[in-house]
């Protein structure tokens, strides 16, 4: 074999191997893009299947109402004494304290149940900022669960104090609202069940589990009687306590699942 067929053959030898070099490369590029995309498609898939997993619900509200009969009463009853000399009113007003507190006691209410809640002494003056004497104010705020012997308490006390007694009113409350509470919730969540199967069946589909719930309760406003002096309640024979009724409202917010 002469040099020149020994270098064509070595030529062609090595032009026929670097074809080979960049076809290996373009397959491995090929073999990576392909791997990118399927990733990415994966990701889309896997996205999607999170994001359809999501199960639809339905927020509703509903409220129920009760009505309890009050047992407890509160009231604040106090006296005040005017006198020349502050020693001389605080004096004579605590010996009008001591009788109305008794009276309170021979009719019911317990001591515990008393508190004062204010005791005021101050001068009293005239146009031209003259002192014309001093007045003592003392206050008790006073709870009865005997509401029978409501009316005689507040009177007797009102008659032993005479005049300067002073009512500031009366509330009425009831002592444990736990079973009143209770039907009250289980109505609100009557409610909120059947306003979520309306809502539900008007968009084709039904009620399921509960998701979440939020409980708020109320309770109305305690019945007040407003002032009454000491001539209107000596004007009657044992004043008159009426206990009414009193609502007991308590409201849901639920969230349900939806199936269908």
């Amino acid at each position: 074999m002469s040099d020149d067929t020994a270098t064509t053959n070595a030529t062609e030898h090595h032009a026929w191997r670097a074809p080979r070099g960049r076809m290996g490369l373009r397959i491995a590029i090929v073999a990576i893009v392909v791997i990118l995309v399927a990733g990415l498609v994966l990701a889309s898939v896997a996205l999607g299947r999170s994001s359809s997993s999501k199960s639809a619900t339905i927020n509703v509200t509903g409220s129920g109402t009760v009505q309890g009969t009050p047992d407890t009463l509160n009231f604040q009853i106090g006296v005040q004494t005017v006198a020349a000399s502050a020693a001389a009113a605080l004096s004579q007003n605590n010996a009008r304290m001591y009788a109305l507190e008794a009276a309170l006691v021979g009719n019911g209410v317990t001591k515990k149940n008393m508190q004062t809640t204010g005791l005021n002494i101050y001068e009293n003056t005239n146009n031209n900022g003259q002192v014309t004497g001093f007045s003592v104010q003392d206050n008790l705020n006073v709870t009865m669960h005997n509401l029978k012997k409501a009316g005689a308490a507040i009177d007797a006390a009102a008659r032993v104090a005479g005049n300067g007694v002073q009512l500031s009113g009366v509330t009425f409350s009831i002592s444990n609202e736990s079973k009143l509470l209770a039907a009250a919730r289980a109505k609100a969540m009557r409610n909120a069940y059947t306003e979520a199967s309306q809502v539900a069946a008007g968009g084709g589909a039904s009620v399921g589990s509960i998701i979440k719930v939020t409980d708020q309760e109320n309770t109305s406003p305690n019945v007040v009687y407003p002032f009454a002096s000491a001539t209107s309640l000596k004007a009657a024979a044992g004043v008159p306590i009426q206990a009414g009724s009193q609502s007991i409202n308590v409201q849901v917010a639920v969230t349900y699942a939806l199936k269908g």
